[in-house]
């Protein structure tokens, strides 16, 4: 009995070392992703045509550029819920090197703009307030910036293996406010993002394998499901995204709960620009918006900010490059 019970474990040893062989945990620091969020929460909310939003898109490109990257701004106009045009200033960052320029690119997403309505407050009076935007926007842009702070170290070592291409999207977060009582339009939100996308198709692009949109990406009880959008246009993306997250011992934030389809940038990432996108995004089924209580209101501060959270999204996303 004790050679069967020795002989047993021995193979379950040997099973476990294969599996933690597997797969080899990124680099990645949740300290500097905090720090890039407290940064972008210090020049207050960054929405729209603002000067914390202009300030902040600056900041952003000269950290991008530090790091290593070739960056763009890409300007350009798009219909907001009333009609009117909004200026959109999409930030563009090229992480590549000679030997690896013409390979298919990753695409990592998220939207630096912040909401200026908190239109999900119960006191109506609060609802003109700007979203303070720590998760809502900080927290994508806090993991892609360390991401790049990483990719920027394998470029002057040259050992990057993949091009990757980090776009933070604006005027994302510009979509119709509860509160509006005028006839309704269609595809008011992501508003950077379906510049980007329409832009992208109409011209002889970089070609991307895939790509990874970050949003709400902080709280410490993070809860990513699988996105419909992201099932029906990048499914086996999504499950190699997930099962990565599995062996990193990370299925607690990256569950297999199928969530409902949500409008985010991917979606037109997607749909216009056909390059297979999956949003990674904060979704709670116990509240009736779908998203977290603070969502929309004046309390996205820091409170929801959680070194543990953003060091799993960072690790997850580093392993697919």
């Amino acid at each position: 009995m004790k050679k069967i019970l020795l002989y047993v474990t021995c193979l379950l040893l040997a099973a476990c070392g294969k599996k933690q062989a597997a797969i080899t945990r990124p680099v990645f620091s949740s300290d500097s992703a905090y720090a890039f969020i407290e940064r972008q929460m210090a020049f207050g909310p960054r929405v729209p045509n603002s000067k914390a939003h202009n300030d902040c898109a600056v900041w952003l490109i000269q950290t991008l550029r530090e790091q290593g990257a070739i960056v763009e701004l890409q300007r350009g106009q798009m219909p907001d819920y009333r009609g009117n045009m909004q200026q959109i200033y999409n930030i563009i960052a090229h992480f590549n090197t000679p030997q690896t320029a013409n390979r298919p690119r990753v695409l990592l997403g998220a939207h630096y703009d912040t909401r200026p309505w908190c239109d999900e407050e119960e006191n109506y009076n609060d609802r003109y307030y700007n979203v303070p935007g720590a998760n809502d926007g900080a927290s994508g842009v806090g993991v892609l910036l360390e991401i790049g702070r990483q990719l920027g170290q394998h470029i002057a070592d040259s050992t990057l293996r993949t091009p990757v291409d980090i776009v933070l999207f604006d005027c994302e977060d510009m979509g119709t406010p509860r509160f509006y009582t005028g006839a309704e339009r269609e595809d008011t939100w992501c508003l950077g993002a379906q510049l980007w996308a329409t832009s992208y198709a109409k011209i002889n692009a970089p070609a991307y394998q895939y790509g990874m949109v970050l949003d709400m990406v902080g709280a410490p009880d993070a809860s990513f499901p699988r996105e419909l959008y992201s099932t029906q246009y990048a499914a086996n993306y999504q499950q190699q995204i997930w099962n990565t997250a599995e062996k990193l011992g990370y299925g607690n934030y990256f569950n297999n709960q199928q969530s409902y389809p949500i409008t985010d940038d991917h979606y037109y990432v997607n749909y216009i620009a056909r390059i297979p996108c999956v949003d990674i995004i904060h979704y709670d089924i116990r509240n009736a918006t779908g998203f977290p209580h603070w969502w929309h209101t004046r309390k996205d501060n820091m409170d929801n900010i959680s070194k543990s959270t953003i060091q799993a999204v960072g690790e997850v996303v580093m392993s697919q490059l």
